[in-house]
């Protein structure tokens, strides 16, 4: 039975109620495990940022440094992607990627749950950006911003298959983008686990094979260290696919 128990690697993702409350529309909006977990992510980021701005110096320390080379990553991704004019939505791709980066990291602590590993938290972040798209979109240029299913320079004969499959492609952009991150962290942390649950079971049997356990805890510990890149590579991908989706807004006709 506590062999199962250590091999189960679902277990982790197990949302829990803290607190209940009525359901609004015949939805549960109880505050659960995983609700604290995203106001810790933004805690924790918000904290940081505080910290990085409270006491700006000439020579700057540490933290503020760490500040200073995160600000510049999300301003040279939208200059490289947008242009200058990107970047009255940095405010929002650089909490996009802080958010999630955050999540991501708090998911690494021992029996925290993850934000990022749930789909309904993946979901409302790919859908937050894709409805920004369209909005700004249509606010900046009106109906030209259909033009971005139909591309300038196609012979027309070419705009019958073309535009269908640009259509198909622009609102699939929300499941792609949510699957992507919220597949990379589920599957990350359920080898992960697994991993962890073979060592201590082997450990767990007081026997010669308790040495077999060297194999699957030095598998542990190499992809624990490829979980930290996975966080940080996942928030990158999300926070460039937020930046090429926002530059089809700015420019539809391209």
């Amino acid at each position: 039975m506590m062999f199962r128990m250590e091999l189960d690697p679902m277990h982790q993702f197990q949302i829990q109620k803290l607190i209940s409350l009525p359901s609004l529309a015949g939805h549960d909006i109880s505050f659960t495990t995983a609700s604290l977990a995203m106001l810790l992510a933004v805690g924790l980021v918000v904290f940081f940022l505080v910290l990085a701005i409270a006491r700006p110096q000439v020579v700057p320390s540490r933290i503020q440094s760490i500040g200073e080379i995160g600000y510049e990553f999300i301003a040279n991704m939208i200059r490289d992607t947008i242009g200058e004019e990107g970047f009255r939505f940095f405010p929002f791709v650089f909490t996009l990627f802080l958010l999630i980066f955050g999540a991501n990291m708090l998911g690494m602590i021992p029996y925290f749950i993850t934000p990022t590993a749930q789909i309904v938290v993946t979901a409302a972040l790919a859908l937050l950006v894709f409805f920004t798209v369209i909005i700004f979109g249509i606010m900046k240029h009106g109906l030209k911003f259909l033009k971005l299913f139909a591309p300038s320079g196609i012979p027309p004969v070419l705009l019958v298959v073309l535009v269908p499959l640009e259509i198909i492609s622009f609102f699939v952009r929300p499941l792609t983008l949510s699957l992507r991150l919220f597949g990379n962290i589920l599957a990350g942390h359920i080898v992960l686990k697994l991993f962890v649950g073979f060592t201590t079971a082997l450990l767990g049997t007081a026997s010669i094979l308790s040495v077999l356990a060297i194999g699957p805890f030095a598998l542990a510990l190499a992809f624990t260290a490829l979980e930290f890149l996975v966080a940080f590579l996942q928030a990158y991908i999300f926070a460039i696919l937020t930046c090429i989706y926002l530059n089809d807004a700015f420019h539809p006709s391209h």
